[in-house]
C-alpha cells in the first residue's frame, strides 16, 4: 500500500510539473515529500461562521409584504391572509430591550439585543370590522454555553395578549426556530431566508396534544422604487397578489 501511495504521489507531482511546464528531478521530489509530510501533520481547523439570532433580526430589518396560507386541520379547510410587517433591530442598550427584560425580571445585561415589530393583517374569514394589527418587542437572552440558543422575551404573545417568554435556537440550516408555550397551546415557528429579500416561515399551533393549525408564509421585502429598478428579480411585482397582513412578524 505504501508503494502504491508513493507512486500516486509521484504521478501527481509530475502531472503538476507538466502542466506548469517545469522539469522535476529526484531531489525536487524528496523536497516535495518533506513539505507534504509537514503540511499533513498540521491540524487545520476551518470553522464556518454561524448566524446567531441577533444577526437574523438584523437581516429581517425593514418592511415586508407577506402572504400566508393557514390550514385549519380540524375543519379540513385552508384560509389565506396578507400582511404588512415592519421590523427594526434593537441594540442591547435600547430602552425598549431593557424595559422588556425588567418586565420579565431578567438582568438586562444578559440581553444581546432584540427587535421592535409592528404588523397589519387581514384574513379571508375575517368578520366586518375585524382587524389584526399590533406591535411587540422582543429581547434575546442567549444561553451561557450556546450563543445560538436561548430565551426569547416578548412584550406580548400572538395567541394571548400578555408578556410571554419562549425558547429560540438556530438550526443546522441557519433557520430561526421559536417555541412558545401558552397555557392552552404551544406554537412552533421557523423562519429562513431564500435570499436577502425573500423570507419564508412555517408555524404550527398545537392544542390539547394535537395539531390545530399549520401555516406557510412567503414574505417579500418591500423595496423602494429605486431599489426595485436595480433588483427587478427580487422586487415584488406590481401585478402580484396584494399583500396586507398577518398576526405577527
Amino acid at each position: 500500500q505504501g508503494d502504491q501511495t508513493s507512486k500516486e504521489m509521484r504521478r501527481c507531482v509530475y502531472t503538476v510539473a507538466l502542466i506548469r511546464g517545469v522539469s522535476i528531478g529526484r531531489g525536487d521530489l524528496i523536497t516535495f515529500k518533506t513539505h507534504l509530510s509537514y503540511l499533513t501533520s498540521i491540524n487545520f481547523r476551518f470553522e464556518a461562521k454561524s448566524v446567531d439570532a441577533m444577526e437574523f433580526f438584523q437581516k429581517s430589518s425593514g418592511k415586508w409584504r407577506s402572504q400566508r396560507t393557514t390550514h385549519h386541520l380540524a375543519f379540513r379547510r385552508a384560509e389565506i391572509g396578507t400582511s404588512e410587517i415592519y421590523v427594526e433591530a434593537l441594540g442591547a442598550d435600547n430602552p425598549k430591550v431593557i424595559e422588556i427584560c425588567e418586565l420579565h425580571e431578567f438582568d438586562a445585561a444578559l440581553a444581546v439585543g432584540g427587535a421592535f415589530v409592528s404588523w397589519e393583517s387581514a384574513m379571508s374569514w375575517d368578520q366586518e370590522g375585524e382587524n389584526h394589527e399590533g406591535t411587540t418587542v422582543f429581547a434575546l437572552i442567549p444561553d451561557a454555553d450556546n450563543p445560538q440558543a436561548g430565551t426569547l422575551l416578548r412584550e406580548r404573545g400572538y395567541a394571548e395578549i400578555v408578556p410571554i417568554a419562549g425558547r429560540y435556537h438556530i438550526d443546522e440550516e441557519e433557520a430561526l426556530v421559536l417555541v412558545t408555550d401558552y397555557e392552552t397551546m404551544t406554537t412552533i415557528e421557523r423562519f429562513w431566508f431564500a435570499n436577502p429579500n425573500l423570507r419564508l416561515r412555517t408555524s404550527t399551533v398545537q392544542r390539547f396534544g394535537g395539531f390545530n393549525t399549520a401555516t406557510f408564509c412567503t414574505e417579500m421585502r418591500a423595496l423602494e422604487e429605486s431599489d426595485a429598478e436595480l433588483d427587478p428579480v427580487s422586487a415584488p411585482k406590481p401585478d402580484a397578489i396584494a399583500f396586507d397582513a398577518i398576526s405577527g412578524w
